[in-house]
């Protein structure tokens, strides 16, 4: 049997677009003798629709698109995902869905049955689990056909507080009951930067533990926050890859199930700060690209920062669809500026230099009668941020530019931003980056030639808003902020768990108070590129109000 995985980008709500991708897959493969092509989760909507599933109109797109898509499967087979209408009068309206069309029509119909209700994930939201098994076939063979979650039954969730296993059903133990010939798993599985081999280990080990090849066919392309690597796989049941679909792009392989028998194949391992520098150019361009943008600007500072977001967005968008300022004020060094210049030369980039002391004279004037016996204070320093946010927003509404947020996961944590000024942004392309993995992306982006000045990289990082001003003067030394944020944050430790792991309890108190404190913040800004297992916005709810 002759197979094709179609490993393509959708976008959410575009029926057209995403079923004219489909059908293009299914006419290329018929042409070339495939028997079946294979899709991704929620393929004809694009993934995740949110509360788009609650509205009829959008459910009826759906399955005309599907009923479209079906006439032309003649002659060869597909499965797409989809939602279907739950026929039943009790439960949720919608089953999260794998179609399964041949002969010109939808010939089978596989339910999803494990919902995952957890970090980013809201399933129960919409959708009934499934409770039947059937197995579907084609050309005599059986096929146990799987949607994405299906297979992590013993996987916990990453929390410190979570059980052993989740799920109290196999999915794969119920359809084995049936002895499937091989297995087709389809898959909308956000990355992390974690993710990737973890996925992978999921698939082998139930090629293995069920003696069984094994089809993987996850969605690629970012919508919005979320940023899907693809990576697809085809596993023999020895549990060794023998296909693997590209990383961050479309792709389409066609192999035979009796290749699935051939050894593994040698994969190119990447880096973690590889595949996040990638992770993130691709959600920059998604983002842009389906929102109907093109260009980008940002404040340029010298910092490392403002260095980073622009190098990528040059990367992701073209350095002709990318223009900055340089907003010195009278606390910016010389230094700063120049190696601001030297970067967007580099680049070959539009900049312009808009000196903002004039006008942070001109608010110190106004409020001094407001301000009098007062000592200068954040006040001041907030002020110049949101002249920068300002004139910035000014840029991006003239020149019709979406302004990137250019603040990194440790600031965002502990509160070091400025809320209506250097939080401004439509997009917020380092937010799920640590500092201390802000200056690996930087080696990263210089790894061929210095794009970004070294001066940038190596100075003690500043935000320049009063004389001689370090971060360190108000917060740890990044390296053990970071460690501090990641046992917190990502890993759900308590403070006496990270005490206990040798860190100086003010220190630890100080962070997590700062973490704390400022959800209000982060609850303002900008949607954040998820790159990490536990990213600020929809995957970490917290109140605002609470007694920490």
């Amino acid at each position: 049997m002759k197979i094709v995985l179609a490993q393509l980008n959708y976008h959410i709500r575009n029926f057209e677009s995403n079923a004219d991708k489909i059908i293009s897959s299914i006419e290329k493969a018929k042409k070339e003798g495939a028997d079946l092509v294979v899709f991704s989760e929620l393929a004809i909507c694009g993934y995740p629709p949110y509360d788009f599933l609650e509205r009829k109109e959008f459910i009826e797109s759906c399955l005309t698109a599907i009923d479209r898509i079906a006439e032309k499967c003649i002659g060869i087979a597909a499965i797409v995902g989809g939602p279907e209408i739950n026929p039943a009068e009790q439960g949720k309206n919608l089953y999260n869905a794998a179609y399964f069309l041949n002969d010109g029509a939808i010939q089978q119909i596989v339910r999803k049955t494990l919902l995952p209700n957890y970090d980013v994930f809201d399933e129960y939201r919409y959708f009934e689990p499934n409770k039947q098994f059937e197995v579907i076939e084609l050309k005599g063979k059986k096929i146990a056909l799987t949607i994405c979650e299906d297979i992590w039954d013993d996987q916990p969730v990453a929390n410190a507080f979570a059980r052993d296993k989740l799920y109290t059903l196999s999915p794969m133990k119920e359809l084995m009951k049936q002895k499937p010939d091989f297995a087709i798993n389809i898959a909308a599985s956000p990355f992390s930067y974690t993710q990737v081999d973890i996925r992978q280990d999921i698939v082998r080990n139930k090629a293995k533990q069920f003696e069984l090849p094994f089809i993987y066919v996850n969605q690629v392309g970012a919508n919005t926050e979320l940023i899907f690597d693809g990576h697809s796989m085809v596993v023999n049941k020895k549990g060794e890859i023998t296909h693997q679909g590209a990383l961050f792009s479309e792709d389409y392989i066609s192999f035979d199930m009796d290749e699935t028998n051939h050894k593994a194949i040698t994969q190119d391992k990447q880096s973690s700060i590889a595949l996040i520098n990638d992770a993130l150019v691709c959600g920059i361009h998604d983002y842009f690209g389906k929102m109907g943008f093109k260009k980008a600007t940002l404040g340029l500072s010298g910092g490392i920062d403002s260095a980073v977001t622009v190098a990528l967005a040059v990367e992701a968008l073209g350095k002709e669809n990318v223009r900055v300022l340089l907003l010195p004020s009278q606390y910016s060094s010389d230094h700063s500026i120049n190696d601001a210049v030297d970067l967007a030369n580099n680049l070959g980039i539009e900049y312009n230099i808009v000196p903002i002391k004039e006008l942070f004279n001109g608010y110190n004037l106004l409020m001094s009668p407001i301000f009098a016996g007062k000592e200068e204070d954040v006040t001041e320093e907030n002020i110049q941020a949101r002249i920068r946010g300002t004139l910035l927003m000014a840029l991006s509404n003239k020149f019709g530019h979406i302004v990137l947020n250019t603040s990194n996961k440790s600031e965002a944590a502990v509160g070091y931003g400025t809320l209506y000024g250097d939080m401004n942004g439509g997009l917020s392309v380092l937010g799920d980056v640590y500092k201390t993995d802000v200056f690996r992306l930087a080696r990263y982006i210089n790894r061929d030639s210095e794009v970004i000045p070294e001066n940038t990289i190596t100075k003690p990082p500043s935000a320049e808003l009063r004389p001689d001003q370090k971060d360190s003067d108000s917060l740890p030394d990044y390296d053990i902020l970071d460690d501090i944020l990641f046992r917190y944050i990502e890993k759900h430790e308590s403070p006496n768990d990270i005490i206990n792991a040798g860190f100086d309890e003010a220190i630890v108190n100080k962070a997590i108070r700062l973490v704390n404190m400022n959800e209000y913040k982060r609850f303002q800004t900008a949607p954040t590129l998820r790159v990490s297992s536990k990213a600020f916005g929809m995957g970490r709810r917290m109140p605002l109000v609470a007694k920490y």
